[in-house]
């Protein structure tokens, strides 16, 4: 949860992307590793850990000494966010700090940081032997007759007892790299070429990061051990989180990604100042950027994607000068340098948009709205200034009905499918477009007190049949919104058990609390409070349980709140005072055999339920085999699969005289380490999610990681991607879809569904 001195908001686990401020670190390979710089804890840093330790020991909802037993905690949650894999460290490097095991509290209050930047000075130096012998490997070539497996998951295995034993399970590794690109079809040079560039890169990451990663890291550590949603937030991330929740910023309207050294235009927001120049094209690559009119350019070849998103943001009507580099140019092709003058450019990638689905039932067909819902934003600020216009999730989603009711949707769907969270305010509002009025969520504090919120104004936009649909991702102000919506008995809960995150954040600007005018110290993100539902119950650890629900697509037991060691329990407390608007009970079950029904005939339900199922038991595999054979099995194996399942992903993938076009590797892809776009957590601050890119197209594993990909090639897989049928959200239109129809077909039992005073006709619903 969030609170900028006034109000709580609930965030996701982690932080929100930013579409104009993606992290993605990269950097031009080097091979001298000799040449890495030790990095030093500042003094302002020194004062920020000081700070966060008085007010974690003291205002947290969950309270906890810095002892002995906190020191050791956070020394290895420390080293396990360094290298989580155990592919780095020995045993005797965790031996060589194990003195300073008990004794972290002690340094923090002494201001002394010494022991957790030497730890990150030496993990970085590991990394640059560890790659340093995988690139050595690469000139040997391996032998892919030979039956031994490689171990990906490893977080719980013992560190390494020497450097040999880490060797072997780098040799294994780059093996297992060398076996995807050999499977994918490239030639040993190529693959060679590859491998080399990417453990190179390996090191350069790391090596870009600053001190203030290291000690963002660091604090992390101690803020997660204490509980699990409580974080430290360095100024950079913490303005990166203010744009996420307003949804805009102060910039040129660009999308930006890394491809290869140069930053490149991944997107050309419409309206932005990028886009009203007609001068800037997605592909192009910006190679400098200078400030104002005449100020110098500072050559960004190579630079981390922040540090140059760093420079091109800026305050509103000033201006910043582009040396871009054509995306139709050779490397040696000339540059053109335009000048573009800051606007405010709405990010409107995590807003709420709508659609309308066409079910049919035999003869008869029926307009479903869908709006989809990717995070509870607001723009605190401009509402503080009395904005009429601020940016608002709830607003949207109320304009998005009234378009719906004008295009007569019979139903409406909110998808809240990944959607960690966001404004409390608006989970609150949100569901005000829905009852009438009453309790949304209650909220209890440290010291026992229970606050409601609830929605005041009267009325509903929308009061005809209605569904959520979840995912295992959807967490806090999702499951405030969803809990509320199926306690009221107001609307079908679908999808499949939510994320279980029952707890309050408040964000404290630790430059304001000390009087800083500059940002210097961070932000904290603090667990303050516990939310419950109105019925009394907690989705904290249990999460929202869907009225109909799907297969579960991920690792359960990896995913979600009893994931944490240290997450809160469940508890309950009494019901509020709220009358619910309807009952479910008597139409639950018959929407439940439909949707039975269709699960067990239709064949796309049928490939989806096959797939769900194929990739939880690949992940369920701890290693992976190096042996061609095998691994070739497996691939056509899955492909076979997958062609049955999915004959139209087919349709254009096969060369004349029958040769495939692709070549599939669903298990490799479809397995964590697989595709391991990270040596660790750290090397990938922002790559984390990239990682797992390995095989979104289910029919090919190309045996590239997500930056070794072309911009070209990334958009066009993504725009496939998009052009596939949605099979979870078309049954979900379905199921809104039977509720029409047994609705209109029984008043009696429409009656007891919907709110009072709302009707179903037979071509207008509301």
């Amino acid at each position: 949860m969030l609170v900028r001195n006034r109000k709580a908001l609930w965030i996701a686990p982690t932080l929100l992307a930013v579409a104009l401020a993606a992290t993605l670190v990269t950097a031009k390979p080097t091979s001298d590793a000799a040449t890495a710089i030790a990095l030093k804890p500042s003094a302002d840093q020194a004062d920020a850990a000081q700070m966060a330790m008085k007010i974690l020991t003291r205002m947290h909802y969950k309270p906890e000494a810095f002892d002995t037993k906190m020191s050791q905690q956070v020394f290895d949650r420390y080293l396990d966010s360094l290298d989580a894999d155990r592919l780095f460290f020995t045993q005797a490097d965790i031996d060589r700090f194990a003195p300073a095991r008990d004794k972290l509290g002690d340094a923090i209050r002494n201001k002394d940081l010494s022991v957790p930047f030497a730890i990150f000075n030496l993990y970085v130096e590991r990394i640059g032997e560890r790659t340093a012998y995988a690139r050595a490997e690469l000139k040997k070539g391996f032998d892919f007759t030979k039956d031994e497996s490689y171990q990906y998951q490893r977080e719980k295995a013992p560190w390494a007892k020497s450097d040999a034993e880490v060797n072997d399970l780098w040799r294994k590794r780059v093996k297992n790299d060398w076996l995807r690109l050999k499977l994918a079809g490239k030639d040993e040079a190529k693959i060679r070429e590859t491998l080399d560039k990417r453990y190179a890169n390996y090191l350069d990451r790391v090596r870009q990061l600053t001190s203030e990663d290291a000690f963002s890291i660091f604090l992390n550590a101690y803020a997660m051990t204490i509980e699990p949603h409580t974080n430290y937030l360095s100024p950079r991330q913490a303005e990166n989180f203010e744009i996420a929740m307003k949804l805009s910023l102060e910039g040129i309207g660009a999308v930006l990604q890394r491809e290869d050294d140069y930053t490149a235009i991944r997107e050309v927001v419409p309206g932005g100042p990028a886009a009203l120049s007609g001068k800037v094209k997605v592909g192009d690559r910006i190679v400098g950027v200078g400030q104002g009119e005449h100020g110098a350019i500072a050559d960004v070849i190579g630079w981390r994607l922040d540090d140059v998103v760093e420079k091109i943001r800026g305050a509103k009507d000033t201006t910043v000068r582009l040396e871009i580099l054509p995306a139709d140019a050779g490397p040696d092709g000339k540059h053109v340098t335009i000048a573009l003058v800051r606007k405010k450019v709405a990010v409107e990638e995590q807003a709420a948009k709508s659609s309308i689905i066409e079910t049919k039932d035999g003869e008869v067909s029926h307009k479903i709205g869908v709006i989809s819902l990717p995070t509870f934003y607001q723009d605190f600020e401009a509402r503080r200034r009395g904005d009429a216009n601020y940016k608002s999730a709830t607003r949207d989603v109320a304009r998005l009905i009234a378009e719906l009711k004008k295009q007569k949707v019979e139903g409406v769907l909110i998808d809240l499918r990944n959607n960690g969270g966001g404004s409390l305010d608006e989970a609150t509002t949100l569901t005000g477009l829905f009852i009438d009025k009453g309790p949304v969520v209650q909220v209890r504090s440290a010291n026992g007190r229970i606050d409601e919120h609830e929605d005041r104004s009267g009325g509903m936009a929308w009061s005809g049949p209605f569904a959520v649909l979840v995912n295992r991702n959807s967490a806090s102000a999702s499951e405030i919104f969803a809990a509320a919506i199926q306690d009221y008995g107001r609307g079908l809960i679908l999808g499949e058990p939510t994320f279980g995150k029952g707890t309050v954040q408040n964000l404290l600007d630790l430059d304001q609390m000390y009087g800083n005018e500059k940002p210097t110290y961070g932000e904290l993100k603090m667990t303050i409070q516990q939310f419950f539902r109105v019925n009394g119950g907690s989705t904290q650890l249990r999460g929202v349980t869907p009225d109909i629900q799907f297969p579960v697509t991920g690792d359960f037991a990896q995913n979600g709140e009893q994931s944490y060691d240290n997450a809160l329990p469940w508890t309950s407390i009494p019901a509020a005072d709220y009358n619910p608007t309807g009952d479910l009970k008597a139409l639950a079950p018959m929407l439940i055999a439909r949707h039975d029904r269709r699960a067990a005939a239709e064949k796309d339900w049928l490939a989806y339920q096959a797939d769900v199922a194929d990739v939880r038991k690949l992940r369920e595999d701890k290693t992976i085999s190096l042996n061609e054979a095998v691994r070739r099995k497996e691939r056509d194996e899955q492909e076979a699969k997958r062609r049955e399942r999915h004959p139209e992903q087919f349709a254009d993938t096969t060369e004349p005289g029958g040769k495939s076009g692709v070549a599939s590797g669903a298990n490799a892809g479809d397995r964590k380490a697989a595709d391991p776009d990270a040596v660790n957590q750290v090397a990938t601050i922002a790559a984390a999610k990239a990682a797992k890119r390995g095989n979104d197209n289910p029919n090919q594993d190309d045996g590239l990681q997500a930056d070794e990909r072309s911009l070209k090639s990334d958009l066009d897989e993504e725009k496939r991607r998009k052009a596939l049928k949605d099979v979870v959200l078309d049954e979900a239109s379905h199921i809104v879809a039977d509720e029409v129809n047994l609705l209109r077909a029984d008043t009696k039992l429409a009656a007891q569904v919907l709110p009072r005073g709302a009707t179903i006709a037979k071509d207008v619903v509301n």
